[in-house]
């Protein structure tokens, strides 16, 4: 099966060789000649019955296709998907004091894109730390690792830290990804890149890319999504052996962006694949030995390339089983596909919470226009399958996306979700329902180009519909599109205010503390998911020290391999953050002394820090009592425990 503009011949955009581009074109957009500029009668009619079945005017496919040249327009296009990723990071450019809202997240990838700096420069393990978690250290693959970002952005993260860079891949998420359906729209789906550039900006920046480009930029890097796509879906059979292996090659680079992502694209893939081949058989029965080929020889390619990698990540130190949280309970309620997001022009702080299990989760709230407009173009372009493709692959994501019991604005319908018949499937049972509505956003955005390019060709070739004149049609969509586009704008990205790292920490204090082989312990010791000041001072100095807990998920214990938030809890831990939470001094024993002993052997603790003085007195008096009073060291307040850990 192949994505490709319709020819003279075929009438759905799946089947067809791409088309190449007409000499001129009265929008600037490189699309195919109309049909009134066309050679002959034939190529007119041909045109026509082109644009009735559904895809866009085309002469017929070239006999041999033309250099592809990058036009003004495409610069303009990219340029405004890179002005308007800025502007949405905008809260947090110059502004160190400040993360993004989910500012746990941010700190996690903060660190990522250090560690990776780190395995590059020092030709480390790029699978494993030991800089966080002493003295396990954590399974960076079976974590959120984005080395298939950390790594090419390690000379902005050496020479410029590690925010710049996190901001770096926030933009480079949201505009790469919008540019990667712009392209392929352009070349394959439609004709006018107006049309796609429309549907590129819905596929970059709709609401549930931006509320996850914030903080999980995994799930926003779908940058390789489109490519991967039109690989598998070529529409010619050759090259078979080539076209397979960079399929392998983008699925593996894939695996160290966001394996979800993945996951979520296979599963899209294989329906659409299957609706699309029921749409039209005599297609499919053509298509299908390469298509299959090309599938076996990138799985082959793949799979060498990741056996090791998927080894260390299911079985290597510190891997861990099922996931710390209930997946299943981040689902969506169905009234969400209506609502506004939080960052939209129109959006609220109030309603989406009620909606969505948390800020990052916004993943449909598409608002009623976007789904009516795409209703009605459904119903409108029927006759492509490809169209009744796309429309069962966005209807199981939303309805996959409810979870396993429907919500209807909060109170629960009593009626099973389809993710029910998938909840207990491997690899599938770590996947958060809510995030199978980001599916949706491609489908849309590619139905909207569709309808775009199918008023521009009909207008183009006289055939408006009903008879009706060709610019008033073409208006008449255009404001309808813009009505049900603009209430989805996006608003730059809420940012909250972050304590600094504490001076003895940022500027090397420490180091007269901390002798070799031993560690830096931040107070409170994190335990479980709570903040992590270990991951985000460790993150702001480059690893430059090693200390235990962190943000992460690893093993609940040693010989207990069920998924855990942080570190395998340890009693003093555990007393500290209770403190930190509650504000309660307790009164404690020689027992309790004795345990923070043990903890503190064990971690190799050389010196504790507490950093943010102005809000942690009770914390400091509990560990006062346990290991001797401290002092005041630039900005943190220090207890060297070296000589109680021996």
């Amino acid at each position: 099966m192949g994505l490709g503009r319709p020819d003279a011949d075929r009438p759905d955009g799946l089947m067809a060789a791409p088309a190449a581009p007409a000499a001129s074109n009265p929008e600037g957009t490189g699309g195919p000649a109309s049909a009134r500029n066309a050679a002959s009668a034939r190529n007119a009619a041909s045109a026509r019955n082109a644009a009735s079945a559904g895809g866009p005017a085309s002469g017929g496919a070239s006999a041999g296709r033309r250099p592809r040249r990058v036009r003004g327009f495409d610069v303009a296009v990219v340029a405004g998907y890179l002005g308007l990723a800025v502007l949405l990071t905008g809260g947090q450019w110059g502004r160190p004091d400040r993360l993004f809202h989910q500012d746990n997240d941010q700190m996690l990838f903060e660190w990522m894109l250090a560690r990776a700096a780190r395995a590059v420069t020092g030709l480390e393990n790029p699978l494993y730390s030991a800089a966080l978690n002493a003295p396990d250290g954590v399974n960076l693959m079976a974590n959120t690792s984005v080395l298939g970002l950390g790594v090419p952005l390690t000379p902005v993260t050496l020479l410029l830290g590690t925010q710049p860079a996190f901001l770096v891949a926030v933009v480079a998420c949201l505009a790469g990804t919008a540019t990667a359906w712009y392209v392929l729209l352009a070349r394959r789906l439609v004709g006018s890149r107006v049309a796609a550039a429309v549907g590129g900006l819905v596929c970059g920046f709709a609401p549930g890319m931006v509320a996850q480009a914030g903080a999980h930029p995994h799930m926003a890097a779908q940058f390789l999504v489109p490519p991967i796509l039109g690989l598998v879906f070529r529409p010619d059979p050759g090259r078979v052996g080539r076209r397979g292996v960079a399929l392998g090659l983008l699925v593996a680079y894939q695996v160290f962006l966001g394996e979800e992502v993945l996951v979520f694209l296979a599963l899209a893939a294989g329906v659409l694949a299957v609706a699309y081949g029921l749409a039209d058989r005599a297609a499919a029965r053509r298509l299908a030995p390469a298509f299959l080929g090309r599938i076996g020889v990138g799985a082959l390619v793949a799979g060498a390339l990741l056996a090791y990698p998927l080894w260390f990540q299911f079985a290597g130190p510190g891997h861990y089983r099922g996931m710390p949280f209930d997946a299943p309970g981040f689902r969506l309620d169905a009234a969400s596909f209506t609502a506004s997001a939080r960052q939209t022009v129109f959006g609220d702080d109030h309603l989406p919470g009620l909606l969505a299990p948390n800020p990052t989760e916004e993943n449909s709230f598409f608002g009623p226009g976007l789904l009516v407009l795409a209703v009605v173009i459904v119903i409108w372009l029927w006759r492509r399958p490809l169209v009744r493709a796309l429309a069962v692959v966005g209807a199981g994501a939303a309805l996959f996306s409810l979870g396993t019991v429907v919500r209807v604005d909060g109170v629960s319908t009593g009626l099973a979700g389809p993710y029910r018949l998938v909840a207990g499937v491997p690899l599938l049972d770590l996947v958060v329902p809510a995030r199978f509505a980001l599916v949706c956003v491609p489908v849309l955005g590619v139905l909207v180009a569709l309808s775009l390019d199918r008023i521009r060709s009909a207008a183009a070739s006289g055939d408006g519909p009903a008879g009706g004149p060709a610019a008033p049609v073409r208006l008449l969509w255009g404001g309808a599109v813009a009505a049900a586009l603009l209430p989805l704008a996006p608003t730059p990205i809420r940012t909250v205010p972050a304590w600094p790292v504490p001076a003895f920490v940022a500027d090397g204090g420490w180091r007269a503390y901390v002798p070799a082989g031993r560690t830096l312990v931040p107070v409170p010791p994190v335990t479980g998911a709570g903040v992590s000041p270990a991951t985000f001072w460790s993150a702001r100095t480059r690893l430059a020290f090693t200390a235990p807990g962190g943000y992460f998920i690893g093993p609940r214990a040693a010989d207990d391999p069920t998924a855990h938030w942080g570190a395998p809890d340890r009693p003093t831990a555990l007393l500290l953050r209770r403190v930190a939470e509650t504000g309660q001094v307790p009164v404690l024993t020689d027992a309790d002394r004795r345990q923070a002993a043990v903890d503190l052997r064990h971690w190799r603790a050389a010196v504790l820090v507490q950093g943010g003085l102005d809000r942690g007195d009770p914390v400091r008096r509990t560990v006062d009592q346990l290991v001797g009073p401290g002092r005041e060291i630039d900005g943190a307040w220090v207890w060297d425990v070296r000589g109680l850990v021996g």
